[in-house]
């Protein structure tokens, strides 16, 4: 190892290094006074030990957040002897993710303190899957891809289980557990039929040989099917979609958020690296799963969406099929502008998220959940400016204007129409068209319905600041989006020149 192989991975170092210490330090902090629930602490002020581990990991994030930040200009490389990599595309997704973990982190406090959950193993068991998601960004090997994979899922499932007295989380997590392993099984199966063809373990080397036409197509299309069914997993697009509605609902929203924000920049980058970098030349084979999958992921998700009065099972729905839209723009090949609206799309997804469930946090309070349709009756008359946040959220769901969600389906969509993907682009629409009906129902239910009961908002002053903010991102990223996409676009570009 050299030092320009530590220089490369700084910062997941930094963030080993700091997280063990972090787990450590927790057990001999000691606690002065406990976290009163129901009583609001902001980011400065938390008398408790938890609150130095919690304190710190917030400084540690906005490190890493500027670390990847600077990278951002610098050339691809690859470390460790081809183990990893750095590129504009790893860095940019890596400063999304640390954000989507830092806020996520942030919105989570007052929802954890009020049931007795705001403990450091749930601190490092984020900060472990947020490096599980790093390495996996930046893997240039397949054992590099499975290992971040590996690392990212074991904390989410312990994550999902916290709630040791609810039957329900425990009940996610068993689910998840055994779902997530049987994904990796099939990935892993499918990596080690590319190892038997081609005889490495490096993307680029499989790239070389998987476009020689004397290797053995048929054990590298029965991989590639394996393959797909992992990466359709972890996205969590139909028919591998079973186990997000259920750990969405059972895992308690600070988990579940967890899982629905940044986990989804690792899954976009594993799609990524493995289909475009790695089996651009087997485009023929998964070019029409990709299409399958996408069409029956828009299709299920919105239909079944709207059946749903559960508002985190709802989102699950809606989950699949904003993956669905993802999926259609990997379509679009030998296109930066199609990958790179992808990419765009995924992080506005992300940026969304946040907001959404973020909101459903601070409209929780000890003893109960917002998590039905019925809790957010009548909010506009009671908090008006967190039914207008909430309205915002769910229009850049639904892809209307002038939300950030509206640009990134336009993105989305052009890409498809430019690649002659027509008949693609009007079932998106559609789609999107059934789609729109839960979300403005929501809209209605908060504006329009009479209030069941007296709505509390939690949260400490710096969250609900955090929160505003995110929903003025969502709002300015839609009326001013070139700025993003550019940087998407630059970073595709640089990649793709890089590899």
């Amino acid at each position: 190892m050299q030092a320009f192989d530590l220089f490369a991975i700084l910062p997941e170092l930094v963030l080993l290094v700091a997280t063990c210490l972090l787990l450590v330090a927790s057990v001999y902090v000691r606690e002065t006074q406990p976290l009163t629930p129901g009583v609001e602490q902001d980011i400065f002020h938390t008398p408790r030990g938890v609150g130095f581990v919690y304190f710190f990991s917030i400084i540690l994030l906005v490190y890493m957040i500027f670390a990847f930040i600077g990278r951002l200009g610098d050339v691809s490389l690859v470390a460790m002897n081809g183990l990893f990599q750095s590129d504009p595309f790893s860095n940019l997704l890596k400063a999304c993710s640390c954000t989507a973990v830092l806020v996520s982190l942030i919105y989570s406090k007052q929802y954890l303190a009020d049931r007795a959950m705001f403990r450091p193993d749930f601190i490092v068991l984020s900060l472990l899957a947020l490096l599980g998601q790093l390495v996996l960004i930046s893997g240039s090997n397949l054992l590099t891809l499975y290992l971040g994979l590996e690392l990212m899922a074991l904390p989410t499932y312990a994550l999902v289980a916290m709630r040791r007295t609810s039957e329900m989380s425990v009940e996610a997590a068993i689910k998840y557990f055994i779902l997530g392993a049987l994904a990796s099984g099939f990935l892993l199966y499918g990596m080690s039929m590319l190892y038997g063809v081609t005889g490495s373990l490096d993307l680029i080397e499989i790239f070389k040989t998987v476009a020689d036409p004397r290797v053995n197509h048929l054990v590298m299309a029965f991989g590639l099917v394996f393959i797909v069914a992992g990466l359709a997993f972890k996205m969590g697009v139909v028919p591998f979609h079973m186990w997000v509605p259920d750990v969405y609902q059972g895992a308690p929203t600070a988990v579940t958020l967890m899982i629905a924000a940044a986990p989804k920049l690792a899954a976009f980058a594993l799609l990524f690296r493995l289909l475009v970098n790695t089996l651009l030349p087997l485009l023929g084979d998964w070019q029409p799963m990709l299409v399958v999958l996408a069409i029956l992921s828009l299709i299920l998700g919105n239909v079944t969406a709207i059946a749903q009065t559960n508002v985190k099972r709802m989102l699950a729905y809606s989950a699949i099929a904003q993956m669905g839209f993802v999926l259609l723009g990997m379509l679009s090949v030998f296109d930066d502008h199609a990958f790179s609206a992808s990419m765009f799309y995924v992080i506005t997804y992300v940026l969304t998220t946040l907001g959404t469930f973020g909101l459903l946090m601070i409209l929780s309070r000890k003893g109960y959940d917002c998590e039905t349709l019925s809790g957010l009756k009548g909010l506009n008359k009671q908090h008006p400016w967190f039914a207008f946040i909430g309205l915002i959220m769910m229009f850049s769901l639904a892809g209307i204007p002038p939300t950030v969600g509206f640009a990134a389906k336009l993105g989305v969509l052009e890409a498809l129409v430019d690649a002659e993907h027509t008949f693609l682009a009007i079932i998106a629409v559609v789609a999107s068209l059934i789609g729109a009906f839960y979300y403005l129902r929501v809209v209605k239910v908060m504006y329009f319905d009479e209030p069941e009961h007296e709505v509390t908002v939690t949260g400490s002053f710096f969250t609900k600041a955090l929160l505003s903010l995110n929903a003025i991102l969502v709002l300015v990223l839609g009326m001013l989006p070139s700025g993003l996409m550019d940087l998407c676009l630059d970073a595709m570009r640089r990649t793709l020149l890089g590899s």
